[in-house]
């Protein structure tokens, strides 16, 4: 079991679906397709927007947690 660090970049073979994703050819796509392409992405967006600030969060409480500066 591998443990890995919230706080490194993707591996590529992670990072591939994503890559596929930017690269795709968008002209087969119509208006409305690209609508909901759209706001799919947004959705997503968000979704790791709140991941990220959790992390951020859990950081900030573990570095106060064992923090032993002098007050």
């Amino acid at each position: 079991m591998a443990i890995f660090d919230d706080n490194e970049p993707l591996a590529p073979r992670k990072a591939g679906a994503l890559q596929t994703l930017v690269r795709e050819d968008l002209d087969p796509y119509s208006v409305e397709d690209l609508v909901v392409r759209i706001d799919l992405l947004q959705a997503e967006i968000i979704r790791a927007t709140e991941a990220m600030d959790r992390k951020k969060n859990r950081r900030s409480a573990a570095d106060a947690l064992f923090s032993f500066k002098d007050n």
